[in-house]
């Protein structure tokens, strides 16, 4: 099993919440939620994030419900196109995209 290109997940060695953005061999790349550092795990070390996980992070509930909003349902579908067309760069761009408006829109821009 791998994650896919977006996925939360969490390093069980440190119990931080992670977000998947490469994969090469056994190992996965990393980063926080939001930006910064990366780091590389070893898959065995990771589990799927809940989302009590997703919560206690500050993160958005599932991608899918998007709570009427046209926008969120037009950058979750540019975001299911990126992803679908396999090309890292554009879907980490319009996951991007989808996060930030979340955070700015639906979390008061926290």
């Amino acid at each position: 099993m791998t994650y896919r290109i977006g996925a939360f997940v969490v390093d069980t060695r440190e119990g931080k919440i992670a977000q998947v953005i490469g994969a090469a061999g056994s190992r996965v790349t990393l980063r926080r939620p939001g930006g910064g550092l990366e780091w590389e795990a070893p898959f065995a070390s990771l589990r799927l994030a809940t989302r009590e996980d997703r919560e206690a992070a500050g993160l958005w509930p599932a991608m899918r419900r998007t709570y009427g909003c046209a926008d969120c349902g037009q950058l979750r579908d540019a975001y299911n196109e990126a992803a679908a067309g396999g090309d890292p760069y554009a879907t980490g761009e319009a996951l991007v995209l989808l996060r930030r408006h979340w955070r700015m829109v639906h979390m008061g821009g926290a």
